[in-house]
């Protein structure tokens, strides 16, 4: 797919924020994973999504991190930052802020705690983004907003000027399948056990956390898919099965990946914020025995 009918890229990061021992912000570690991402398979980056513990960070950091991605890679992958939160005006400033220090697009994901009802969250995603005046990519992941897309809202959300992408997180390939046939929304994976299964049936992408350590291997996965090469596909797939159940499956994925990361030297640090903490020793172990298995140590 022509890049030009896709903003977004295929195999996006959504990036861990590196941070010291202090719990600041690592704006060089930031900008140097950005750039191993983008050697490594990458053509998108998202900035400031849950895996890069947007919940602890403050506003003006989350803008810092788009302005530092940007500034080390924004000429090479398409960078994308979450502006989402459970405030429709909030959400709407970030997204102009974000939009402002570069990004390319933005992910918006469902309002939550509040549990609005369809219609209200229709018009904000029109809201934020009419403000953000970039393309858009929508974010659907109940079990962490309490609210799902039902799929009359993913229709009508289609026909919003700009909001061009779900990244799903709901799990119902079948749904799914029927809603890529009836709109032209993009459509992405937003479950790492499941990027194969939505490849199959013509996702476009993938917005991932393994992707940190796996993205040749995610890239390589989308080309054999394109290529309609599926034994090949599946062989990459099984052979990361270690991998994605030690770091999505042990405990949190930042968690996670975080330590991952550290033990391959990419951060010099695998501090988290509150209420995030540092694994026990059999999490890291079996974080090193699935990377291992999985041809990534």
């Amino acid at each position: 797919m022509p890049m030009s009918d896709n903003p977004f890229g295929r195999v996006i990061t959504a990036m861990v924020t590196p941070m010291h021992d202090d719990g600041s912000i690592d704006f060089d570690g930031l900008q140097r994973l950005a750039v191993h991402l983008a050697d490594h398979g990458h053509d998108g980056l998202l900035v400031n999504g849950t895996t890069g513990e947007s919940a602890t960070t403050t506003d003006e950091e989350d803008y810092d991190a788009v302005a530092a991605v940007v500034e080390a890679v924004g000429d090479r992958v398409s960078v994308m930052a979450g502006c989402g939160t459970n405030d429709t005006e909030h959400s709407m400033r970030a997204a102009a802020a974000m939009v402002e220090r570069g990004a390319d697009t933005l992910l918006v994901v469902t309002p939550y705690y509040n549990k609005p009802t369809q219609h209200g969250i229709v018009e904000h995603f029109r809201m934020v983004a009419e403000a953000g005046g970039r393309p858009v990519m929508a974010y659907d992941i109940p079990g962490r907003t309490g609210t799902a897309l039902s799929s009359d809202t993913i229709r009508r959300l289609g026909e919003i000027p700009g909001l061009r992408a779900v990244k799903d997180a709901k799990g119902d390939l079948f749904e799914a399948s029927r809603l890529m046939a009836e709109t032209d929304l993009l459509w992405f994976s937003g479950d790492d056990v499941l990027n194969l299964a939505f490849l199959a049936l013509g996702a476009t992408g993938i917005v991932s956390v393994v992707g940190h350590v796996a993205g040749d291997d995610y890239r390589a996965m989308i080309d054999a898919v394109d290529a309609g090469d599926l034994p090949r596909a599946r062989e990459i797939h099984t052979r990361l099965i270690p991998a994605v159940d030690a770091i999505m499956h042990t405990s949190q994925g930042a968690i996670q990946i975080k330590a991952a990361l550290k033990m391959q030297g990419l951060l010099g640090s695998d501090q988290l914020r509150m209420p995030l903490l540092q694994g026990p020793p059999e999490h890291l172990d079996r974080l090193r025995e699935g990377l291992a298995a999985a041809g990534l140590a």
